[in-house]
């Protein structure tokens, strides 16, 4: 399965989290699914910055993709208030709302416009090795929201390790649904 695939694969799942979300019938469920789909967006984000977005800019090579980066990071300050809510909270309702639009409009800008461009322009066995790569990966990126660690290498790329180590030990402590 090649990047663009994988991505699109991942893009898939978050639409039927929002989905479940929306079907549940408990605040417990629904912040069960919350606590999913905070977990796979900012795996999603943090595999985006560290090796998709940097393949694309090499390929494509006209800054095209700053503003693709640039629609990460209201989606992870939403996903950061998510994670701070609790079970029946509030204002948890219209964060999901919120943040469904945004990340419509972010895959849509995605699938519609960066993925087929980058297609006509790369190499298909460098997606596809791309994809392996952003496969492994999501067993070690970062499982929480992190609006305001650097987006782009090579800084994210140095960062991005530690603060999953960090994440996935508070998310054994919490207890939370491992995907």
């Amino acid at each position: 399965m090649d990047a663009t695939e994988l991505l699109r694969h991942d893009h898939r799942v978050v639409e039927q989290l929002f989905r479940d979300y929306r079907a549940a019938e408990s605040d417990a469920q629904r912040r069960g699914v919350v606590e999913i789909l905070v977990r796979e967006l900012s795996k999603h984000a943090a595999l985006e910055e560290v090796l998709f977005y940097p393949f694309a800019a090499q390929v494509l090579a006209d800054g095209h993709v700053d503003q693709h980066l640039a629609g990460h990071r209201p989606i992870k300050e939403l996903l950061l208030e998510l994670d701070h809510c609790q079970a029946g909270d509030p204002a948890q309702d219209q964060l999901m709302e919120r943040l469904a639009s945004a990340v419509e409009r972010h895959v849509r800008d995605d699938e519609d416009d960066l993925m087929p461009l980058l297609c006509s322009q790369a190499d298909e066995q460098a997606l596809r090795e791309l994809g392996q790569e952003i496969d492994q990966g999501k067993q070690k990126a970062p499982t929480r929201p992190h609006p305001h660690a650097p987006d782009k290498p090579p800084v994210l790329t140095l960062a991005a390790p530690v603060v999953a180590i960090y994440d996935r030990l508070r998310d054994r402590m919490q207890r939370r649904p491992q995907t």
